[in-house]
């Protein structure tokens, strides 16, 4: 139960950052910057995690696997800004 908590947290603190890197927080509520930390976080321990070789934040909470999910949650805004607008921003 703990560890869902910390995920809603560390999820809205990593999208709202990610949101506020790509300019995209005006359009995007807690709900949305909550959901775009959480999968960016999850992609980032899934595929840059293992290049950098630094734990996932699911394994170690550090500095470093904060940056790791920023880096996933900006990431993941980039690739719906393409689709959306057609354009990274």
């Amino acid at each position: 139960m703990i560890n869902f908590i910390l995920w809603l947290i560390v999820g809205g603190i990593v999208g709202w950052l990610a949101s506020l890197v790509m300019r995209t927080d005006a359009q995007q509520g807690l709900i949305l910057n909550i959901v775009v930390g959480i999968i960016g976080a999850a992609l980032a321990g899934w595929i840059i995690s293992p290049m950098v070789g630094v734990p996932s934040i699911n394994d170690q909470f550090s500095i470093a696997s904060l940056i790791v999910s920023l880096v996933g949650a900006i990431i993941l805004l980039a690739i719906v800004n393409l689709f959306r607008r057609g354009r990274v921003r």
